[in-house]
């Protein structure tokens, strides 16, 4: 009974004594906990609760300068485009594609169709000397500097369908076998006479609808020829034959369109007779 006394009077007296030593403890750190170091769950939930404390609200306005969306130029390039083993394919890019990217050495094909590029400049393809084919279809090309294709002594086939183009530049002879401008604003002042005399292994020619008033020299391994849609009104005896050679054939010449073209192709009967086919066009 009387032990029984004694630790219900000793009780209290250890929990206020817990109390002062408490108070004394929690003084040497401010806001920590007793004497202790900060470590287990404590001090993981201390450190957390001091942490959640810095963060901003998330209502509050983000000051900050953010940076603005900018143009495939920003971007890698084969990021931006497919990239396979000396291929490079940058179709419809978004964001807009308004220059030719920064293409690996070693690539061979270039199909960049339907972008909005606006100039082909002498740098573009300075260090791309493999290339082989390029295809520039559907973009906003309206000029391209002197020289731009000149270092391309492998080119054989080059697009440039379906722009803006008043003009032709420079064309790469040695290996160029197909070339197609199509579709563009070419004039006969904009294509030199003997733009295409040199290229000897040049077996497809694509000139339709533009504004041509004349046919400019034509290579003798040309295959396909198509000059539809301009504003050609006449046929030399010498566009596709030699009048000082009547022996001379142009056999390679399979497909030669000059319909919707104003001129009346039955005035020129001596224009054609080296060849194998007969133009497609108007003769009545």
């Amino acid at each position: 009974m009387k032990a029984l006394l004694f630790t219900c009077m000793l009780v209290p007296w250890l929990v206020a004594a817990s109390a002062r030593r408490f108070d004394q403890d929690s003084q040497l750190i401010p806001r920590s906990l007793p004497g202790r170091e900060l470590s287990g769950y404590f001090g993981d939930h201390l450190k957390s609760s001091r942490a959640r404390r810095a963060l901003p609200l998330a209502d509050e306005l983000d000051d900050s300068p953010t940076k603005e969306e900018g143009d495939a130029s920003d971007l890698p390039t084969c990021l931006l485009c497919v990239c396979l083993t000396g291929s490079v394919y940058c179709e419809e890019v978004s964001p807009d594609m308004t220059t030719v990217p920064s293409l690996p050495k070693e690539t061979t094909y270039l199909y960049a169709r339907f972008n909005k590029i606006k100039k082909i400049s002498t740098k573009d393809f300075a260090d791309t000397v493999s290339l082989k084919r390029i295809d520039l279809t559907g973009n906003l090309i309206s000029e391209i500097e002197d020289g731009a294709f000149s270092k391309l002594m492998d080119l054989e086939e080059l697009s440039l369908a379906d722009n803006r183009l008043v003009k032709l530049p420079m064309l790469p002879a040695a290996k160029l076998k197909s070339f197609n401008a199509n579709n563009n604003l070419l004039k006969t002042k904009g294509v030199k006479a003997n733009a295409f005399k040199k290229m000897t292994k040049l077996a497809n020619l694509f000139l339709a609808d533009n504004q041509l008033e004349a046919i400019p020299h034509i290579p003798d391994g040309v295959r396909l020829l198509h000059l539809q849609n301009n504003n050609i009104t006449e046929v030399n005896v010498d566009t596709f034959c030699r009048s000082n050679d009547t022996y001379y054939l142009r056999l390679s010449l399979n497909e030669v369109r000059l319909d919707g073209n104003p001129v009346l192709l039955s005035k020129y009967p001596d224009s054609f007779t080296c060849m194998k086919v007969l133009p497609i066009g108007r003769y009545r």
